[in-house]
């Protein structure tokens, strides 16, 4: 409707402006035929007195009278007095002519459009009658004229072929801005049918047919990119629960035959030997770390990317995080012997995470390391390294170790959720670096994290040396 109200708009005006000069031409056309009508010469004021006293005597030299069909002709007194000289009837004479007749060298001719003595649409032209070049007589004017009848009707026919062309355009332009609007909608009407399906079903499987590369193109793209990131995320979720579930059914099935056997021992009055009692509650105990560990890294990995910000990230000297990791792995490893060298390093990152990833890549150092053996830490140019002299993992194995609960099978047997390293790789990737695994040369394992630098914080401002001790309450 849009495109059609437009297009008749646009129509309409150039019809108008097309008749108008259609018409202007025509008129041009008859002004030219009535200026060749009139006096051309200069008359003598004797001659214009005899036409005027008798009509009958003959016309002055030129073409003024001498053409008695279809022009009309005659002379007008300023007093409205009329000598007809020619033509099928009588120019009716308006108060602008007898103007004129009175006006002198004020206006020398003047066109216009007006009505025979029988109602006749005519073109006139009334101009002065010169006695010498650039001197009207006083007072008389002459008037020719020509009848519109055929004009007027061209003019009809032209109006009425306008407002057919005019018509047949708006139609067509109509039909074609519907066919358009269709064609052009019926991608979004799909789209529309798409999202509701989905609003309707949770199918995140619907993909819509893309073609071309315009607007709705790049909207449907969207959509399917959209649909295909909810359809992975709930898949991932899915798959997150299901490998959640399993790893916490082990410790829960086992803890609950511990309590089990606790409680049946206490109901039936049977003690447990001291030693199996000792072992039952140190298995409980484990169990629980083991359980109390896994619900943390669970809760690590379920934390919402927008916690991790950059703005929420502090700079942070990576060197004192990793020695501070240290001295936790020390405590889990005594029998161990650690190589050290870490260099300055200030990096953009969330603490507490950093540090929590750095333990973990430590602790799986130090649970694989043989008794005695060394593990080799080292920190330069934002490229921190821990290596150890364990069994190392098989090569198969290696595109699987970021994996959320993915544990190789030589590691099942021992502790732990299959977490530590996704945790890792989200943290380290989370502050803009990177992490790998690799085999060490002449054995073992080597991890290694780089993470881009950041400036240098400002060192603390000592306190004032005025400034009284603190008081602790």
């Amino acid at each position: 409707m849009l495109t059609a109200a437009a297009v008749a708009f646009a129509v309409a005006v150039v019809s108008v402006i097309c008749w108008f000069l259609v018409q202007g031409k025509l008129y041009d056309e008859i002004d030219s035929k009535l200026s060749g009508q009139i006096y051309t010469q200069t008359v003598s004021p004797t001659t214009l007195r005899n036409n005027l006293s008798d009509c009958r005597a003959p016309a002055p030299p030129g073409n003024f009278g001498q053409q008695t069909s279809p022009y009309y002709a005659q002379l007008v007194q300023s007093d409205g007095t009329t000598c007809v000289r020619g033509g099928a009837g009588t120019i009716r004479v308006t108060g602008s002519d007898r103007s004129l007749a009175k006006a002198g060298n004020a206006e020398l001719a003047k066109y216009r459009n007006g009505t025979d003595s029988d109602g006749h649409a005519i073109r006139i032209l009334t101009a002065h009658v010169f006695i010498q070049p650039g001197v009207p007589y006083p007072d008389i004017v002459q008037m020719v004229a020509y009848p519109l009848a055929d004009t007027r009707s061209t003019l009809s026919e032209l109006a009425l072929l306008l407002l057919g062309v005019s018509g047949v355009g708006v139609i067509g332009a109509g039909a074609a801005g519907l066919w358009i609007a269709r064609a052009g909608l019926k991608p979004v009407d799909e789209l529309t049918e798409a999202v509701e399906h989905v609003a309707r079903t949770e199918d995140l499987t619907v993909r819509i047919p893309v073609e071309g590369e315009d607007e709705i193109a790049r909207l449907s793209r969207s959509f399917n990119s959209m649909t295909a990131a909810l359809g992975d995320s709930r898949d991932r979720q899915a798959q997150l629960i299901a490998d959640a579930g399993h790893e916490l059914r082990t410790p829960l099935t086992s803890l609950r035959t511990n309590i089990e056997l606790l409680a049946r021992s206490e109901e039936t009055g049977r003690p447990i030997p001291p030693d199996d009692r000792k072992a039952l509650m140190a298995s409980v105990k484990a169990q629980m770390t083991e359980l109390a560990a896994l619900i943390g890294d669970l809760q690590e990995l379920s934390r919402s990317d927008a916690t991790h910000a950059p703005e929420t990230l502090n700079v942070v000297a990576l060197h004192d995080i990793a020695q501070s990791a240290l001295d936790r792995a020390r405590l889990r490893g005594p029998e161990l012997t650690f190589a050290v060298d870490l260099r300055p390093w200030y990096v953009q990152a969330e603490p507490a995470a950093l540090e929590r990833a750095v333990i973990n890549v430590l602790d799986n150092a130090v649970k694989f390391s043989p008794p005695g053996g060394t593990i080799e830490v080292a920190l330069g140019d934002g490229l921190l390294t821990v290596r150890d002299q364990g069994p190392g993992i098989p090569a198969d194995d290696l595109p699987y170790v970021f994996e959320r609960f993915w544990r190789s099978p030589s590691a099942r047997s021992l502790p732990g959720s299959g977490l530590g390293l996704s945790i890792v790789a989200r943290t380290v990737q989370q502050s803009g670096g990177d992490i790998a695994l690799n085999p060490a040369p002449g054995g073992g394992t080597e991890a290694a994290i780089r993470i881009p630098g950041a400036a240098t914080p400002p060192p603390a401002a000592p306190p004032a040396p005025d400034a009284p001790p603190s008081q602790e309450a």
